[in-house]
């Protein structure tokens, strides 16, 4: 498995490729007969939001797709919130299968936080549909924030950066300004992908500029090309080395005082 991707490793934006992509689109792994279960119907439930949306999930939809009544579900899961839940739970549960992704810092703090951001973008990229739940499920302690909503990752995270010399206040400065950066960049990035997001929702692409009206915006019109040009492993790789640079100085403001 490709390593995150560091400048030294990337010669012109235009030449970089997407590490995190190419793992997300290598080939699936075969699947197998297995009984019903909880896991069976949470796998089941992640690949129909992949494959068509949240809005249309349902029980008896579920259950048709496994082959059973929607009644026989609910031996397993108590229902469809509950069933959101452990979707989320599943797609977090996928850093622990990642072998980039590391409980401790091996080779300094700084790799550690990008092993653990690429990480978390692999799984943005692999659920694009999904991982909005990661930002609208409640979270398991009311302090916690997206993505990294997980008790035991956002313990490894602190406990981590703790390790490396960061005391508590810049371990929880430096939580917060790697979750506001992880969240607004993979949220930008997976509505680009078809992922319902609200106000980030992207409109169909009709062909024609003039019918949208944009025959009045002719700097937006010129540069419409540019502007859809997708740059998101480029701009995700840019702001995590300017996050990483900014928690480097919250390190040092502690050390110095």
């Amino acid at each position: 498995m490709a390593g995150p991707l560091r400048w030294c490793e990337i010669g012109s934006m235009e030449e970089q490729l997407d590490a995190d992509a190419e793992v997300v689109a290598g080939p699936d792994l075969p699947s197998a007969r297995v009984p019903l279960s909880e896991e069976r119907i949470v796998e089941a439930a992640l690949s129909f939001i992949d494959g068509h949306g949240l809005a249309g999930l349902t029980m008896r939809r579920l259950g048709q797709r496994l082959g059973v009544e929607a009644m026989s579900l609910y031996r397993y899961v108590p229902g469809r919130e509950a069933m959101l839940d452990l979707v989320v739970q599943s797609m977090i549960d996928q850093l622990q299968e990642d072998a980039e992704v590391l409980r401790r810092p091996e080779n300094g703090w700084q790799d550690f936080v990008q092993r653990l951001a690429h990480g978390v973008r692999r799984v943005a990229l692999m659920h694009p549909r999904a991982f909005p739940l990661v930002a609208s499920r409640p979270p398991e302690a009311p302090w916690l924030r997206p993505p990294l909503r997980n008790l035991d990752w956002v313990e490894t995270f602190l406990a981590g950066l703790h390790q490396e010399g960061f005391d508590d206040v810049t371990c929880a400065g430096a939580y917060r300004a790697f979750t506001s950066f992880l969240l607004g960049h993979l949220l930008l990035e997976v509505a680009n992908h078809g992922a319902d997001v609200g106000p980030l929702d992207v409109l169909e692409d009709d062909g024609d500029p003039s019918r949208d009206g944009l025959e009045r915006y002719p700097t937006v019109l010129r540069l419409r090309e540019p502007l859809s040009q997708d740059h998101a492993a480029v701009e995700f790789e840019e702001s995590l080395e300017e996050l990483l640079e900014r928690m480097a100085l919250m390190l040092s403001e502690t050390s110095s005082g």
